[in-house]
Formats: structure tokens, sequence, C-alpha cells
């Protein structure tokens, strides 16, 4: 079942059902397009059989990062390069879908940029809100500016040889703030009841669907549940679906979480039970009940096993992250029969902010080594995996602002 092909409504196929989900990598060049690491590192993927490639974070303003070393695609400066990483991607079949962001308040505030959110509303994160400036509420002219650039942004991954574009509308990145009661205190058209409150996403998939050609694929990642008292829940997912369900989406990624309830930030767990592994797939039941496009859900997927039971729950792709950082060559053991996993340390502190801090930068650190052809080293220690990603990220800040500067002085 994990190896035969899906066809999505707008006719495109993907050739089997396991998709390598987006993970931060961090790995632009100096102009914030692909590096030859960032290419070395999907050709790696793309060499280990999966049927569905999405990228990691695109930004699609220079000004909005979810990170010091984020692509960003909003000109046709560096398409060349972006060409590049698309060869890389589909050479072993798979389908090559660019994820289209915006951070909203989640911009690191050592970028040194505004920060627009729906509401003036800042992150919650105890000691590490200081990382998150305050932000300011949108005005209708930047919610407009917004829609063009990711409509913009996807057309430009059309040129560039990507197969797809997937909107994304979770892990409280901006889409998914204008989604949340808690984020999104506005009185207009973009806030209010859940249907106003979705009215953004509703626009941007409107936009994108008419600047590109109807066999190019869109796909929304969209939160079960951000897992904050009071949030977005299953059962405002099941109402955004059903909104979604017209508007010629071919494909929903169903994830959850966000920096201040970073679920998806996978903190390592002995993960031996269903329930356990496969974070977000109790949601997706009621989910699919509404959903007219094919479901993949993404969390925590790491034996062959647990991948099957996803498909056989009736959802239709299953979405591998930190398992195939940690071995890239997992679809293809699963195909000859071989049980392929990979496990890291756990990690067990306390502070479950810090924690999941250092489960990401010991997933980030295997995608390094990838990225200049070396093996992963599953050994790492969480605190080496912290300091040496913090202090990466602090040097792409300073680099960042640079390129900012140099922009603005040009």
């Amino acid at each position: 079942m994990l190896f035969t092909p899906l066809a999505l409504p707008n006719g495109a196929v993907l050739p089997n059902r396991l998709g390598k989900a987006a993970m931060e990598e961090n790995l632009a060049d100096d102009d914030h397009a692909p590096s030859d690491k960032l290419i070395r590192l999907y050709r790696a993927w793309a060499d280990g059989g999966v049927g569905l490639i999405v990228t990691g974070n695109a930004m699609i303003d220079r000004r909005a990062l979810t990170g010091p070393g984020a692509v960003v695609l909003e000109n046709r400066t560096h398409i060349e390069r972006f060409r590049r990483w698309t060869q890389a991607m589909r050479s072993g079949g798979a389908h090559a879908w660019l994820q289209i962001s915006h951070p909203g308040r989640q911009t690191p505030a050592a970028l040194g940029q505004p920060t627009l959110a729906p509401s003036a509303v800042p992150l919650d994160m105890g000691p590490f809100s200081r990382h998150f400036a305050a932000p300011r509420a949108m005005t209708q002219a930047e919610i407009d500016e917004v829609i063009e650039r990711f409509a913009h942004s996807a057309s430009l991954a059309e040129e560039a040889g990507f197969t797809g574009v997937e909107i994304h509308a979770a892990h409280g990145y901006l889409l998914s703030q204008f989604l949340s009661s808690l984020a999104n205190r506005r009185d207009d058209r973009w806030g209010g009841d859940p249907e106003r409150r979705s009215q953004l996403l509703v626009e941007v998939i409107r936009r994108v669907r008419q600047v590109v050609t109807p066999g190019f694929v869109v796909a929304v990642k969209l939160n079960s549940a951000d897992f904050q008292r009071g949030g977005f829940g299953p059962e405002d997912a099941k109402a955004v679906v059903q909104r979604l369900n017209p508007l010629g989406v071919d494909l929903v990624e169903l994830s959850g979480g966000s920096y201040e309830a970073p679920a998806m930030r996978g903190v390592v767990r002995d993960g031996r039970t269903l329930a356990r592994e496969a974070f977000f797939l109790e949601f997706a039941h009621e989910i699919a009940a509404v959903a007219r496009m094919p479901l993949m859900v993404t969390g925590g997927i790491r034996r062959k096993a647990v991948a099957e039971q996803v498909l056989v729950s009736g959802v239709s792709v299953a979405g591998l992250a930190t398992a195939l950082a940690l071995n890239p060559r997992l679809p293809i053991e699963w195909r000859a029969g071989v049980e392929g996993t990979a496990a890291l340390r756990p990690v067990t502190w306390k502070n479950k902010m810090a924690g999941a801090m250092a489960a990401i930068a010991m997933v980030r650190h295997q995608m390094n080594r990838l990225s200049r052809g070396r093996a992963p080293h599953l050994g790492v220690w969480p605190l080496r995996a912290l300091v040496e990603d913090q202090l990466s990220v602090a040097w792409q800040a300073r680099r960042y602002r640079r390129w900012m500067a140099a922009g603005q002085a040009a």
C-alpha cells in the first residue's frame, strides 16, 4: 500500500504514498537562494525513494523569515538556482513542492525587521519570548500585499520546475495566526467568527490557483490543533477543510502545534506505540470525514508498520520528517522488506521549550551532515547540537542583516 500511486484531484499522480515533510534546514546561500549544500541534501532524499518531497519554509518576503538561513523566493533573480534545486528533487521521480510561508509574529527579533501579525498580540513563551519582537496589527494594504506575494512566489515556483506548492497555514505562522482566536482579535472582514478568520487563507488559495496552471498542485498545511486552551482545535480544522473543499486544493497536510506549544518539533521520545509515533493521526480521522481531498499526516512516523497503519486508517500519504534526516534511504529499505529505522538520543530536559529547541537542533545536525555528503551522526548529544545550532543561527543573523542593508543601499 505504501508504494501504490496516488492520483490527486487535479490529475497529478504521486508515485507512492511516502512524503518527505518540511523541516527547517537553514541552508540558504549568501543571497538566500538554494545553496550547493541544500541541493546536495535534497538529492539524498530524492535518491531515497520518496514519492513526494516538500521543501522547508520558502519565504515570500525577504523582510519576514522563519530563520536567518531561510530560502527566499520573491523574484526571478536567482531562478536558475531554484531550477537546480528542483532538478535534484525530481531526479528520483518524486513530486517536488515548494512550501511557501510567512512567519508573522514568529519572525525572530535578531533579524531586526518589523513584525506583522493579525493583531498586536505578542508570543507567550516565558523567558524565550524575548527572542521575538512584539508585533503590530497588519493594515489592509499589507494583507493585500501578502496575498499577492503568496501568488507571485507560487508562480515563480512553477517557473522554476516545482510540481506544486504547499501553502503553510500551520505551526503558528501568519496564516495560522489568522485562523486562531488567540492571535487574531480583529473585528473586520479578517477576524471575529471562524469563517472570517479563515478568509485570508481562502483568498490566498484562490489567488494562487489563478496564477498557476491546472496541472500544478496546490496543497495546504493545516494544524489539526494548536494545543493551546481556547485556541485552534479539531472542530476548527474540520470547518476550515470544509471551506477548502470547493477551492481546488489537491491535498491537505495535517500537523499541529506552534512556537508557543511546539508539538510539531518532535521532542525525542521512546516512540514504541502508534499513539506516540503518529502524533496527529487521531485528529485526522475526524477531519477525513469531511475532506474531499487526500490527507497527509506528519508527525513522528519512524517505522514502516506505523506508516502502513496511517494509510489503513484512511489517510492517503504518510509524511516523514525526522526519520528521513536520520536515514534518507528509509523508503528504499522499506520497499526491499528491511525494517529500517533510526533514533536519536532522548531529550529528557525538564524545560520543554529548551528540550524542543535541542531536539530540532539534533535533527538539523543530521541535515548539515547529509548536506556535506556525510552519514548522519545519531549519537550527537543534545547540548552540543543546541550550542552549535545557536552559534550558527547567530552568525546567519548577522549575515542576513548585512544582506538586507546592502539591498537597501543598492
